[in-house]
């Protein structure tokens, strides 16, 4: 009778690790579900200290928004604070969903993006969502600024004359994209195949990728942004992959910035352009 208690005894303590096991699941998944909430409200007070808010109409609707964006998506790739409200911005700014652009502006002020480096990331985006945009979330930021007693207008960065758009425009254009707009617009009618190609690398790499006050892996990568946040430009988000891992963004960092970006613009256009940036080859 002894040793059939002994036994008894010894079974017990050998299973009781695998039940406590067996039973640790539920437990987890709690644990789980409260580290996402407790990461979300510090995330949130992180970004909004002074507008920490609520909802009178729709609560559960801003208690999931608060859940995936400051719960789960602030912690996915590898993308500093800073650069996911700028990635932000980029996309209120080409969605025009200007509402938003405010508290996000504040935001970014908040992790200690520069006045300067927000105007320029909208700034930059001109060329690929039109200057209308461009006029309309600027005057959402600047309002932001003298709010926060930010002097406006800002500095000036621009570094370039009208007499050197172009020869500055190209250095900045040749070593990312060569010549490729040129040869492929060679035969449209009459002088179109020289003036379009002039006019973009005049506008685009001229007036903005030489300015002051952003780094060109930071102008990359919001371009590329504002380009998966308008959908339908697969062609130039690929020319854009391979222009980001030029200057020093590699796919992690793409794929990270998708992420980031899936709450403002929905899986679809999120997915295409990760799949976009999938099938590029490194040069």
């Amino acid at each position: 009778m002894k040793y059939i208690l002994l036994i008894c005894m010894i079974l017990a303590l050998t299973l009781s690790p695998v039940l406590a096991q067996t039973t640790a699941p539920p437990q987890n998944k709690k644990t789980m579900e409260n580290s996402r909430t407790e990461r979300a409200a510090k995330k949130y007070k992180e970004l909004f200290p002074q507008d920490i808010t609520s909802s009178k109409t729709d609560p559960e609707l801003l208690t999931i928004l608060q859940g995936v964006i400051f719960g789960e998506v602030f912690y996915i790739g590898n993308l500093d604070d800073k650069t996911r409200e700028l990635i932000t911005i980029t996309a209120l700014a080409t969605n025009q969903t200007l509402p938003q652009l405010t508290p996000h502006t504040q935001a970014a002020l908040n992790v200690g993006v520069t006045p300067i480096e927000i105007r320029e990331v909208i700034y930059q985006c001109a060329p690929f969502i039109g200057f209308p945009k461009v006029l309309n979330a600027m005057e959402v930021i600047n309002k932001v600024f003298e709010q926060r007693g930010i002097k406006v207008p800002l500095e000036t960065q621009g570094t370039i004359t009208e007499a050197d758009r172009l020869e500055k425009g190209l250095e900045k254009q040749a070593p990312l994209y060569g010549d490729g707009i040129k040869s492929s617009m060679q035969d449209l009618p009459g002088d179109l195949g020289n003036a379009i190609p002039t006019l973009l690398t005049e506008s685009c790499f001229g007036d903005f990728y030489t300015r002051k006050g952003l780094d060109i892996k930071t102008r990359e990568l919001m371009i590329f942004c504002a380009l998966a946040t308008l959908g339908g430009t697969e062609g130039q988000m690929s020319s854009h992959v391979s222009g980001n891992m030029k200057v020093g963004n590699d796919k992690e960092t793409l794929i990270s910035a998708m992420v980031q970006l899936y709450p403002y613009v929905g899986f679809p256009r999120a997915s295409n352009a990760i799949y976009t940036i999938k099938e590029v080859k490194a040069e």
